[in-house]
């Protein structure tokens, strides 16, 4: 496994911008709302005669606070009780989903994300997931991948044992920063012991990959405060970590207007915080997965790195490749056999629609052939820094130098800068291109030149 990294902070400044995270290709921006059922129905009729393995996704909105720096669909309420019709209405779903698929294709992945999913009460978590068994074949629990995202302010020993018994192996904790006095400026104060206690009862009761999120670039941080935090952090020694840059962009979400810019960390700060996290996590002996990720090199994440079978989609960086996605939920996405479909994002129209036994499809797409290789092509560059031409044309019948040469044209100054090495054989990143991954990606985007992405898409950096 290489996980060589160079910082060079007059390229970095150079290829300073925004760009897609491409967690799918074509991404959200392209879907529209010409498609529908139909175009939904036939890509999951081809999913269902090839008995396709699948992952599923379940959207929880609900937070009892709001976190000003956050940009995720959610439903802000202190009421327990609101969860109730929402619940109600995802069981119909789960129905709906379940009576479209062969009851023979087997569930190997489940993600329950937020909001907050341990809002909810631990019989409603149970019943969720008993309607899901009753209507899906999930597989065995200690061959699936089944996780959730937890905040540990809304969880104890009690509720990470009736998880670990609905077979839940893998959790994902929001941290995002130890700091006090960050922790008040963004409205998310979480002791270090309320942490502590939710990994400690992950790892007794055997849960296989805890996740720990952080956020660099929020209100007060400092270089020398968020090494103090990552240290403790690396003193936890989480599976898997998720370093994000934190995009302030109040105009979008509404929350962040409560963020004051001129706390924010300048961008050469935000920079050295991120130059000092990653070599310091490289020292602790993480492997650079990509991007905002890390992984100890036993993880299934670095193993499926090193084999060439990693993979991203919605849920980020993913060891299953070969599952169709389904989304359940407000504002989810599902991805099967080619086709994007992505419910409505208003809680209300996304409940009017189930409650009247009609699928809450907002918008999707339907993939083209080219949509297929340039996917492939960014898949392979995003998650494994390197493309074989050879396999590429065998896979595509294409002749890669013909069907990318404009592509090939506009690579050939980031060659220059020394991102990337271009021979007959394929396409290498540099450790100096590692970081730079997405300007790279976006080379091979057939879309970002038809419109004007401002204002849509994180700093790549």
């Amino acid at each position: 496994m290489n996980s060589t990294l160079e910082w060079d902070l007059e390229l970095i400044k150079r290829y300073e911008g925004a760009g897609p995270r491409y967690t799918s290709y074509p991404t959200a921006v392209q879907f529209h709302e010409l498609f529908g059922f139909d175009q939904y129905q036939q890509a999951v009729a081809q999913s269902r005669e090839k008995l396709t393995p699948l992952s599923l996704y379940f959207h929880l909105p609900f937070c009892t606070h709001v976190c000003y720096y956050c940009g995720c669909n959610k439903v802000i309420t202190k009421d327990r009780s609101k969860a109730i019709p929402y619940l109600a209405l995802l069981h119909r779903e789960i129905e709906m989903q379940a009576a479209l698929f062969n009851p023979e294709q087997k569930v190997q992945q489940l993600h329950w994300g937020g909001g907050t999913p341990t809002f909810l009460s631990v019989p409603q978590m149970q019943n969720l997931m008993a309607k899901t068994r009753q209507h899906f074949n999930l597989v065995d629990d200690n061959e699936g991948d089944f996780s959730i995202e937890i905040d540990p302010r809304e969880a104890d020993w009690t509720t990470m044992d009736a998880l670990r018994n609905m077979g839940f192996n893998r959790c994902s904790l929001g941290v995002q920063d130890l700091d006090p006095k960050v922790q008040k400026a963004v409205n998310r104060v979480q002791s270090e012991d309320e942490t502590m206690a939710i990994i400690e009862a992950a790892r007794t009761l055997q849960f296989q990959s805890i996740n720990i999120d952080l956020i660099y670039g929020l209100p007060f941080q400092s270089e020398q405060s968020f090494m103090t935090t990552l240290e403790k952090v690396i003193e936890i020694s989480p599976d898997r970590l998720s370093v994000f840059n934190y995009a302030h962009l109040p105009e979008r979400f509404m929350p962040q207007r409560r963020i004051n810019t001129e706390d924010l960390p300048s961008s050469a700060e935000k920079l050295a915080i991120m130059q000092n996290t990653t070599e310091r996590l490289l020292e602790a002996g993480y492997v650079y997965i990509g991007m905002d990720h890390f992984a100890r090199p036993d993880d299934e994440l670095a193993i499926a790195q090193d084999s060439g079978t990693l993979h991203r989609n919605f849920q980020g960086y993913t060891t299953h490749a070969h599952c169709d996605l389904i989304g359940m939920g407000v504002s989810s996405i599902s991805q099967v056999n080619g086709a994007y479909s992505q419910n409505h994002a208003d809680i209300k129209l996304y409940m009017n629609r189930i409650e009247n036994n009609k699928f809450a499809i907002k918008r999707g797409l339907v993939m083209t052939e080219d949509d297929f290789i340039r996917q492939a092509v960014i898949s392979e560059l995003i998650c494994h820094f390197t493309l074989d031409f050879d396999t590429t044309e065998a896979a595509w019948n294409i002749n890669f130098s013909t069907y990318f040469a404009n592509e090939l044209k506009q690579l050939q100054p980031m060659q220059k800068d020394g991102l990337i090495n271009i021979d007959d054989k394929g396409i290498q990143v540099t450790g100096r291109g590692r970081l730079l991954i997405r300007n790279i990606c976006m080379q091979f985007d057939n879309y970002l030149s038809r419109e004007d992405n401002k204002g849509r898409f994180s700093k790549v950096i």
